[in-house]
C-alpha cells in the first residue's frame, strides 16, 4: 500500500511539474529551427559559426549572430536561451541591439555567458552594468532567461535571479556608451578562437 501511495504521489507530482513547465513556456515563440541559420545573420568571420545537434555553435574569431527574422523591434519581452560552455569559454547574449558589420555590438546590453573563462564577469551578468561573480558549470546545459519591462531588467539562470536592475532616470544614448534600455533585436557572441559555446532552443515572448 505504501509503495502504491508513493507511486501515485510521484505520478501526481510529475504531472503537476509538467503542467507548470508548460504554462511557464506559454506564449513563447521559438526563433530557431535547429537545422539552419534561417532568420539569423552573421556579421564578420562567418566560419566562427556552425550547427551541431540542433544548436548554434560558436567557435572562432570574434563574430556575432544577429536575429533578423522579425522586422518589428523588441521592446518589452522575455527571452530564453539554452546555453552550454566548454571549459575556459566566453560568450554572450545581446538584446536591444542592431546589426553591424564588424566589431563588438555598440548598442544594447550583453548578458554574459562565461563560467570559467579568465574574465571575472560571469554568467548572467549585465556586462559592465551589473556584474555577477558566481559561476555555473561547464559542459552542462542551462537556461538563461532575460526579462525586460520598461526600464526594468531581470536575468535568471535556471530560474535563479542573478540580476535585478532598473535603469536610472535621465540616462541617455550617446552619454552612456549607448547602453540604455531602448529597443532592438538579439545577437549571440563568438568571443575568441579558444572559446566554444552552444546556444539552442531560443524562444521569445513579447510583453505589452
Amino acid at each position: 500500500m505504501k509503495k502504491l501511495f508513493a507511486f501515485c504521489l510521484a505520478a501526481v507530482c510529475g504531472l503537476s511539474l509538467a503542467v507548470a513547465a508548460e504554462k511557464d513556456e506559454e506564449g513563447f515563440k521559438t526563433i530557431t529551427d535547429g537545422k539552419s541559420f534561417d532568420g539569423w545573420k552573421i556579421n564578420e568571420n562567418k566560419e566562427s559559426w556552425s550547427l551541431e545537434d540542433g544548436a548554434f555553435k560558436a567557435k572562432g574569431d570574434r563574430s556575432h549572430l544577429f536575429y533578423v527574422g522579425d522586422d518589428k523591434p523588441f521592446v518589452n519581452f522575455e527571452l530564453k536561451v539554452d546555453c552550454k560552455t566548454a571549459p575556459g569559454s566566453n560568450g554572450g547574449i545581446y538584446f536591444h541591439t542592431k546589426f553591424q558589420e564588424t566589431g563588438w555590438p555598440k548598442y544594447g546590453f550583453e548578458s554574459q555567458v562565461n563560467n570559467t573563462h579568465g574574465d571575472p564577469i560571469k554568467t548572467g551578468s549585465l556586462y559592465q552594468v551589473v556584474n555577477v561573480k558566481e559561476s555555473g558549470k561547464d559542459d552542462t546545459w542551462w537556461t538563461q532567461h532575460i526579462i525586460v519591462k520598461g526600464k526594468h531588467i531581470v536575468v535568471k539562470v535556471d530560474g535563479k535571479t542573478v540580476v535585478d536592475y532598473t535603469e536610472p532616470e535621465g540616462k541617455e544614448a550617446g552619454k552612456d556608451f549607448t547602453r540604455v534600455v531602448d529597443k532592438g533585436t538579439f545577437a549571440l557572441q563568438a568571443h575568441d578562437p579558444k572559446s566554444v559555446v552552444w546556444f539552442k532552443n531560443i524562444r521569445v515572448k513579447r510583453l505589452d
